[in-house]
């Protein structure tokens, strides 16, 4: 059961990083051309692959127990990062993400930036788009490789990554528009319930805590982030509500 909420958290999440990073070069490649965003696209995923090959391996070495408390420190503020934006968008107090528009206006500023070309590269393009791999590409390489190393399951974690990122990008360059059909609401949703889950979890068992019926109390623990979550996005939603009803 646990290989199962392994690989599903490190599929969506990663496939989320990837589907915001697609966008922007989409968005570059449509408005400026598709030469230097791809340019800049391979080489933030060279030097994503030089930090992980030289980062990664580094974390099977720190014992289990430090790795889960350091690991479930900065993915429960992470999680909980996720999952009080998804909770607002699903209550109504912040809109919900819209990849269309991300698109129109990434296209729209790219279409205004001035053109300077050097060596045959847009450089705006460029850069854009290796900043937008990069930042996005670390945000998943970061929770597959936590992920996977703390479970000692790190070939698991980085084939649900690998998955989610060639799914991602064949699709998105076949329909060459962001994956507006995936419902990215609702995988953050998601996202933001396990990642807090798992958080809660090796915290807690990093710290020394023995859960009753061992990993199966995972499933209590997503239970209950779950059942909070949900709960939460009911009383924001009669709370915005409120006013109107009394106001008609």
């Amino acid at each position: 059961m646990t290989d199962v909420l392994l690989f599903l958290s490190a599929f969506l999440a990663s496939g989320v990083e990837f589907v915001e990073a697609l966008t922007i070069v989409l968005a570059l490649g449509t408005a400026r051309g598709w030469r230097s965003p791809l340019v800049g696209a391979g080489a933030a995923a060279l030097a994503l692959g030089v930090l992980i090959a030289a980062l990664g391996p580094a974390l099977v070495l720190v014992p289990i127990d430090v790795l889960r408390l350091l690991v479930g420190a900065v993915l429960l503020p992470f999680g909980l990062q996720w999952l009080r934006k998804a909770i607002l968008r699903a209550s109504g107090y912040i809109p919900l993400h819209d990849e269309e528009e991300s698109l129109r206006r990434e296209r729209e500023e790219a279409r205004r930036a001035g053109f300077r070309r050097e060596a045959g590269l847009d450089w705006f393009a460029f850069t854009l788009s290796f900043k937008s791999v990069l930042l996005e590409g670390l945000e998943a390489a970061f929770i597959v490789i936590t992920f996977g190393s703390t479970q000692r399951n790190l070939p698991l974690a980085a084939l649900a990554g690998g998955v989610a990122l060639v799914l991602v990008v064949a699709a998105g360059f076949a329909l060459r528009v962001p994956l507006t059909r995936i419902p990215e609401n609702t995988i953050k949703f998601t996202v933001g319930i396990l990642l807090t889950t798992f958080g809660i979890f090796w915290g807690a068992e990093g710290t020394g805590v023995s859960w009753p019926g061992d990993e199966l109390a995972l499933l209590g623990v997503l239970a209950f982030v779950s059942l909070s979550a949900f709960l939460l996005v009911r009383v924001l939603r009669a709370q915005r509500t409120a006013p109107l009803a009394e106001a008609l």
